[in-house]
């Protein structure tokens, strides 16, 4: 299957966005000071669930990522 130019540049913009959305919010759900995700020291159910969702939405966007890697490179080589 060969995707267009334009699909090809968003599905790598996605991969690329989704790692730095995730980065952010992992970085700042470690530093939170709220109670939320640490209480008296301890992790709570609220980090872990919230790391789940990051550790999944860092796979997706590779995969995803790689996706439009792979296509951009092909429409390269094509063109």
């Amino acid at each position: 299957m060969k995707l267009s130019r334009p699909v090809s540049w968003f599905l790598l913009a996605f991969g690329v966005w989704s790692w730095i959305i995730w980065i952010t919010f992992v970085k700042n759900l470690i530093k939170d000071s709220s109670g939320l995700a640490f209480e008296d020291g301890d992790p709570t159910a609220y980090l872990w669930v919230h790391l789940l969702l990051a550790v999944v939405s860092f796979v997706l966007g590779t995969v995803v990522g790689g996706i439009g890697l792979r296509s951009v490179r092909v429409l390269r080589r094509s063109s």
